[in-house]
């Protein structure tokens, strides 16, 4: 088995670019949200089924079986591109965890599936061993409440892109939630990576200004928002927004625009949860490679 892996994954790193694309693909993986309300929801009803259980179910979307008569369907293709190969449940008094595994399914380029795929399963398996471990080093302290829910949603998927989230909220007395986005062109069979949309670095400091702008607007129009970014001059914030960073989690969205993604708290108070902005296109367009993928 880890012989075909390695395989695959030679595979992979030398699936030649599209001429048409002209630059190199940044082999890097890029690390909105379902609001955080229905997860916390979620969370809780986990607590009130009451009974302590470890569950692991195996392909609960559909069996390899069924996906494959599926896919010979004019039409439903790719609705299945997306399953939940396996889920991780812990119903415990004081700790609750739902984590479900996604995997791809169908891609053409079968060495890009399995290495994605054997990314999902890693993340989702460190965060359940992870989660176990913590809930032996509270119990050896007395006692206390614990809980997780980590799954993906599908931002996009058209004929052009495969945009999948993975997130992740975890509950301990406050909650705080992460994701992770991966964008795939599905002509071409190849994971994008926002440096290889841009002819050189300066997309940066262009999409940074225009969030910023992005950020006074909305904090003006509303005052319940509230962003870490100075609104004069004479203010200074030790943890202001300054810069995106080079492979900051984006997805392009069925419009053809650029979704820039932050994390809880990573630019904003909690309550915000995670913040999206659509940069607009004209932003972007003397340092864009191709319109191939931006419109």
């Amino acid at each position: 088995m880890n012989n075909k892996i390695d395989q695959l994954r030679k595979e992979y790193q030398e699936v030649p670019i599209p001429a048409e694309l002209d630059f190199v693909v940044d082999r890097a993986i890029t690390q909105s949200l379902k609001m955080k309300r229905n997860r916390s929801s979620k969370f809780k009803g986990l607590a009130a089924i009451g009974a302590a259980a470890v569950i692991f179910v195996a392909t609960i979307n559909a069996s390899p079986t069924v996906a494959n008569a599926l896919s010979s369907i004019p039409g439903v293709d790719r609705i299945i591109k997306v399953l939940t190969w396996k889920e991780y449940v812990i119903d415990e008094p004081n700790y609750n965890a739902d984590i479900k595994v996604p995997s791809i399914a169908h891609l053409e380029n079968k060495a890009l599936e399995a290495g994605l795929n054997e990314k999902y399963f890693k993340e989702s398996k460190e965060l359940y061993d992870k989660f176990q471990a913590e809930i032996k080093e509270i119990r050896k302290l007395g006692d206390g409440h614990l809980g997780l829910v980590a799954g993906y949603e599908v931002k996009t998927d058209n004929d052009d892109i495969l945009s999948i989230e993975r997130y992740v909220l975890e509950i301990a007395g406050s909650a705080s939630t992460r994701i992770k986005i991966d964008t795939i062109d599905k002509k071409n069979q190849l994971l994008i990576t926002l440096p290889m949309l841009f002819k050189d670095d300066q997309y940066i400091e262009r999409i940074s200004e225009n969030i910023k702008e992005q950020m006074r607007a909305q904090m003006a129009a509303d005052p319940q928002k509230v962003y870490w970014i100075p609104t004069g001059e004479e203010e200074q914030m030790t943890d202001a927004f300054t810069s995106i960073a080079k492979d900051q989690n984006f997805y392009i969205n069925n419009a053809g625009k650029l979704v820039i993604v932050f994390n809880e708290y990573d630019v904003a108070p909690g309550y915000m949860g995670v913040v999206e902005f659509v940069i607009p296109t004209e932003v972007l367009s003397d340092d864009l490679v191709s319109h191939q993928y931006i419109k």
